[in-house]
């Protein structure tokens, strides 16, 4: 009987060892007039504690999906957890790069993100609805999403995260779809200049928005990376930035969530207090 009863324990734990809960969230784009998929990812905790969770924005890079994220680090099913905040991955289209296009009514991803899905989100969900129970983060074009949202709306999100991020499109004009979102770059420069995440450093004062970012240094987005942690330096503005040796590559993402996942339930503890 004891090594029934043993045998018994061991395999409750594999079973509830990851027992988050995967949703699919359907939401209709009034401004974009299309309805688009978005992955949850709830804690187990959710169903046993009464009370509003924190939530992480998760955005995925160029190319991906509202999935990739959990596809890429399956972990994060653990991750949510251990940490016990939601986890939501919006599907950013194929390559909108987060920013409301001025040429394209159908790539308003601004707009959607911060008006639309949080709405939805805060509705469905028991969530904490002010920026101290909010953060966003992401890959890659989901980099420069996550700080370009966070930015210009820091009414919204406490902290930002961005790892392997795009974080300046303006030495980029023939890649990833940017000049069917803004124009050519020789033609529309301004637009350009506007939207890339690396001239919005003037809206951030102090330590109000926590910053985590970090690259690999041979990436070819590290350059950008480098220089926007010494753009934050010279305006004094707090923030954590690391270099460490890897590439644009899902082996380097998997290891830099866990130290971002850390950072935002520091800040979400911390605002607690």
């Amino acid at each position: 009987m004891r090594i029934v009863f043993v045998l018994f324990l061991l395999i409750g734990n594999v079973l509830f060892a990851s027992a988050s809960r995967i949703d699919t969230l359907m939401v209709s784009s009034v401004s974009m007039g299309k309805e688009l998929p978005n992955l949850v990812i709830v804690p187990d905790a959710y169903s046993v504690q009464n009370k509003d969770f924190p939530v992480l924005y998760l955005l995925h890079g160029a190319t991906g999906n509202f999935g990739d994220w959990l596809h890429k680090v399956p972990q994060l099913k653990q991750y949510v957890d251990d940490y016990g905040f939601i986890i939501v991955c919006p599907d950013g289209g194929f390559t909108s790069w987060y920013f409301d296009s001025p040429i394209d009514a159908k790539m308003q991803y601004e707009t959607y993100i911060t008006k639309e899905l949080l709405t939805v989100v805060d509705k469905k969900y028991h969530t904490i609805t002010n920026r101290s129970g909010r953060a966003i983060a992401g890959l890659s074009m989901g980099g420069h999403g996550a700080f370009y949202l966070s930015f210009k709306h820091q009414d919204i999100w406490g902290a930002a995260g961005s790892t392997s991020g795009g974080l300046d499109i303006r030495p980029f004009p023939n890649n990833w779809d940017i000049s069917k979102r803004l124009g050519t770059y020789a033609e529309n420069k301004e637009a350009w200049e506007e939207n890339s995440v690396i001239n919005l450093v003037y809206l951030l004062q102090g330590d109000h928005l926590k910053i985590i970012f970090d690259c690999g240094t041979d990436d070819f987005f590290h350059e950008a990376n480098k220089r926007m942690h010494e753009k934050l330096l010279e305006r004094n503005i707090p923030h954590d930035y690391t270099e460490r040796p890897g590439k644009h590559n899902v082996k380097y993402w998997a290891n830099s969530i866990q130290y971002q996942l850390l950072f935002f339930d520091q800040f979400f503890r911390s605002e607690k207090q």
